[in-house]
């Protein structure tokens, strides 16, 4: 599933993306209430994990109230560092679907996701992606292309995901690294640069038409 982590404390920020990373999610972070906001209100995310204290012009009540007027059926998972019973209700009462206090422990959050997206809140939750005559299907985790099958592993998948969630927008080396593999480390730069040759050559091998394209000096894009 597509999430995006609205979260200000970069540290917990960056354990988050990569907890949910594990279990397979594509993790987008915004670290102040601005970019939150642009990025919520792109409208393609399944779940919203957002903090209520944010710097910026907007707060997470701020976030959530927008992103409900937009009608965007993202499900939304409020966290703060206050506890009072006011601060919960507020965020209720703004469309959040669930509510969780900070510190929490980890297991706590994954469990609050999984039933959240069980609950599919999202009427338009995205089941399968399509890119041209690209298909990746979510649910049963399967790569097709013009019908025939591609077979990928864990992390081609995730990669070609991400890509697919963004079909014709460059994406950097730096973006990859921190939503697929979620580690801060320059040295990974050639890790992607490996994982972009393995999926090339899935996905584009015996095609007339390449989808996957190299951006020299900028990094990568996806597009029919």
């Amino acid at each position: 599933m597509h999430i995006l982590v609205v979260e200000d404390e970069q540290r917990l920020a960056r354990l988050v993306a990569r907890v949910l990373g594990e279990e397979r999610h594509v993790v987008d972070v915004a670290n102040d209430g601005d970019n939150g906001l642009y990025l919520a209100l792109r409208g393609t995310y399944d779940l919203i994990i957002l903090d209520l204290m944010l710097p910026g012009e907007y707060n997470g009540l701020d976030i959530c109230r927008e992103v409900r007027a937009q009608h965007i059926s993202s499900v939304i998972l409020m966290l703060t560092a206050r506890g009072a019973v006011e601060d919960r209700v507020a965020g209720l009462r703004m469309g959040a679907d669930d509510y969780l206090v900070k510190p929490f422990a980890m297991e706590e959050l994954l469990a609050r996701v999984d039933a959240l997206l069980r609950r599919g809140r999202a009427i338009n939750e995205v089941k399968q992606l399509q890119v041209g005559d690209l298909s990746l299907d979510l649910m049963r985790r399967e790569a097709t292309r013009d019908g025939k099958m591609i077979e990928l592993t864990a992390k081609e998948f995730a990669l070609l995901e991400y890509l697919m969630r963004h079909p014709g927008q460059v994406l950097t080396r730096t973006q990859i690294i921190d939503h697929v593999w979620q580690y801060d480390s320059e040295a990974l730069s050639n890790v992607v640069d490996i994982y972009v040759h393995y999926l090339r050559d899935k996905i584009d091998r015996g095609f007339a038409h390449p989808m996957l394209k190299t951006m020299r000096g900028v990094g990568y894009k996806i597009e029919p």
